[in-house]
């Protein structure tokens, strides 16, 4: 039986040089684009990305060295993930993207490679390979994104979004938590249409609330990358409503979000 990470993997990859197209060919002054991120510029995503893949990449092959990352993060709560990007921000365009790549091809490796069954440290709770290759790609997805957006681009959405939701829909307890709310006793229905029309569903089909809408805007809203107002998912039920008013697909503070561009889709 073929080992699913190994496809989870496969899409990572594809999700990575989806996003290379769009920046390799930049003039150098572009990078310095602003993108929807306050403050955040194309060069600052890629720094990111590259930061976020080095930091897997110790988790992966050298657990004592990661624990030296953690106590940084807990020295530095506030600025530590900012700090790694705005370093390499400042690197020549090519040397960032040469870094990004680099790095991106040895977690890959990494991953590949690790036992079946292995879970890795995180900065939250541990993770196995399947998970820390989603996380990537969600991540990889999301500040592709920004990038896009900073160009002008509109992305063709692909069925790489289903390892996106799927985050955002075992992330819901989460949203409730790090806000300090009380998660829902009862699952939702989540019914998502994928881009190929494929239906995507989780939690109880007789669920008394549930989420609908397409995959693409419900990605768009759990990566905080849209405002609910301009994306076409739905809410049944007042906790399910709740929800999409603070839906997050990953760890750590919620942010600001981004502001209404207009009506829903």
């Amino acid at each position: 039986m073929a080992d699913p990470s190994s496809s989870v993997i496969d899409d990572l990859y594809q999700e990575s040089e989806e996003l290379d197209l769009l920046v390799r060919e930049l003039e150098e002054e572009r990078w310095a684009l602003a993108t929807p991120a306050p403050g955040w510029s194309i060069a600052h995503q890629i720094a990111h990305l590259t930061w976020t893949d080095r930091s897997a990449l110790l988790a992966v092959t050298d657990a004592d060295a990661f624990a030296k990352e953690i106590e940084k993060a807990l020295a530095s709560p506030d600025d530590f993930v900012d700090e790694g990007a705005r370093e390499r921000a400042a690197m020549p365009p090519a040397r960032l993207l040469a870094e990004w790549r680099a790095g991106r091809e040895a977690l890959a490796e990494a991953l590949r490679a690790a036992p079946t069954g292995t879970r890795f440290p995180w900065y939250g709770p541990p993770m196995s390979v399947a998970s820390m290759a989603t996380a990537r790609l969600m991540e990889t997805w999301a500040h592709g994104q920004d990038v896009a957006d900073a160009l002008g681009v509109m992305r063709t959405p692909t069925d790489r979004l289903r390892h996106v939701a799927r985050i955002g829909v075992r992330a819901r307890n989460f949203a409730f938590g790090v806000r300090g709310l009380t998660a829902p006793g009862d699952e939702f229905r989540v019914e998502l249409v994928g881009p190929s029309g494929e239906l995507w569903t989780y939690g109880p089909e007789d669920a008394a609330q549930r989420v609908t809408g397409p995959a693409l805007d419900f990605c768009l809203l759990v990566t905080r990358r849209a405002n609910r107002a301009d994306l076409a998912v739905r809410a049944e039920g007042p906790d399910a409503d709740r929800w999409l008013d603070i839906a997050q697909a990953f760890a750590g503070p919620p942010g600001a979000g981004r502001e209404p561009k207009g009506a829903a889709r």
